[in-house]
């Protein structure tokens, strides 16, 4: 789903840069929230031969500009294992 060398970790989550996340198994969701520090995420669907996990992935298109080194980069949560 995502492998990289150059993630950026904050606040105990992994960020993943959006060219080594792989897509195909993402899909984007209308749900929103909004982080005061950081701004408003968007989030992914995971769909793995055919297990969907709803709003598992998320993602800051335009963050905040003190915090600009997370946009577009891809975090996982809801039992995705995040191997270091």
């Amino acid at each position: 789903m995502a492998e990289s060398d150059k993630t950026v970790v904050l606040e105990g989550n992994r960020y993943f840069p959006p060219e080594d996340v792989n897509y195909d198994y993402l899909q984007r969701t209308w749900s929103k929230s909004l982080c005061p520090w950081k701004g408003v995420a968007s989030y992914y669907t995971l769909d793995v031969d055919d297990l969907v996990n709803v709003n598992a992935a998320w993602t800051y298109r335009h963050p905040y500009p003190w915090i600009r080194k997370i946009a577009d980069h891809v975090a996982f949560w809801r039992g995705v294992e995040i191997v270091p």
